[in-house]
């Protein structure tokens, strides 16, 4: 048994929520996302990616689904031509001493109401709901949905894409990054060796870790849009051959393509309607 592993993963397991918080939002022990990590460079890839479809966020309404409780993404985006934002967390609320920094250079969009920090006006809106109970008559719908490091953590995958392909335009495009690693990264396979009733009962985070496998995403997203570009970030071979004879049988495909990645970016477009 690895307990370099175990014992780490099971205090994880139940560390109060509040201590979660705390230490995500300063980058100790646990890492953040971009969006929170380094919002200028995230705004910027969902640029890049845009561009090389000889497209912009210009003019475009866009939803960051889960954006991590910092303003700093949205005013990017909109600063990078958005004509509106909406953020969407269900978890993590407003982290308004972070968001106090932003109001000297962001008072065009933010402002000071009471202790907290608050949208300026309708060109941010905060959407803290679960998005399957978001219907498309309650929202404007969407030109451009993004996310980074934010489906490995989803509890209802497919219900969440219909939900989100339901509020995006029949021209809108999503655009998906997603991390299938173990995110005690020192082991990015480990959580595969464990059955899902010990994983669910002793090892999961209290972020939630799905342990989908590149095959399930391609299949999710292909049920939800009509066009579905997958692409492979990182794969990790010699730690998966390390950790293969332990992985339960339910998440090894046969393809070693498949079965060795660790990162990949969902593009869709052309949303199923139903």
């Amino acid at each position: 048994m690895n307990f370099k592993y175990l014992i780490p993963r099971i205090a994880r397991r139940f560390l109060p929520e509040r201590i979660v918080r705390f230490l995500l939002l300063r980058s100790l022990v646990i890492q953040p996302g971009l969006e929170t990590r380094d919002p200028q460079a995230a705004v910027q890839r969902y640029v890049d990616i845009l561009t090389e479809r000889g497209d912009s966020l210009t003019g475009k309404r866009v939803m960051v689904f889960g954006y991590g409780g910092r303003f700093d993404i949205g005013v990017g985006l909109l600063e990078s031509g958005a004509d509106s934002v909406v953020l969407c967390e269900k978890y993590a609320p407003p982290d308004d001493s972070h968001n106090r920094t932003l109001l000297p250079q962001y008072e065009a969009h933010l402002l000071l109401s009471g202790q907290l920090v608050r949208p300026r006006n309708e060109r941010i809106t905060l959407l803290e709901a679960d998005i399957r109970d978001v219907k498309p008559a309650d929202l404007a719908p969407v030109d451009l949905i993004i996310s980074n490091s934010v489906y490995e953590h989803l509890d209802d995958v497919e219900g969440i894409t219909r939900a989100l392909a339901a509020l995006t335009k029949p021209s809108g495009l999503h655009i998906h990054f997603v991390d299938l690693r173990d995110h005690f990264f020192k082991y990015p396979f480990e959580m595969l060796a464990y059955s899902k009733q010990t994983w669910y009962r002793w090892l999961n985070p209290s972020s939630n870790h799905n342990r989908y496998r590149v095959w399930e995403y391609r299949r999710v997203f292909e049920s939800s849009f009509h066009n579905v570009e997958l692409t492979v970030l990182q794969r990790n071979k010699t730690e998966f051959e390390k950790a293969r004879p332990r992985i339960r049988p339910e998440f090894i495909s046969g393809n070693l393509e498949d079965d060795t990645v660790e990162l990949i970016r969902v593009v869709a477009a052309r949303p199923k309607i139903s």
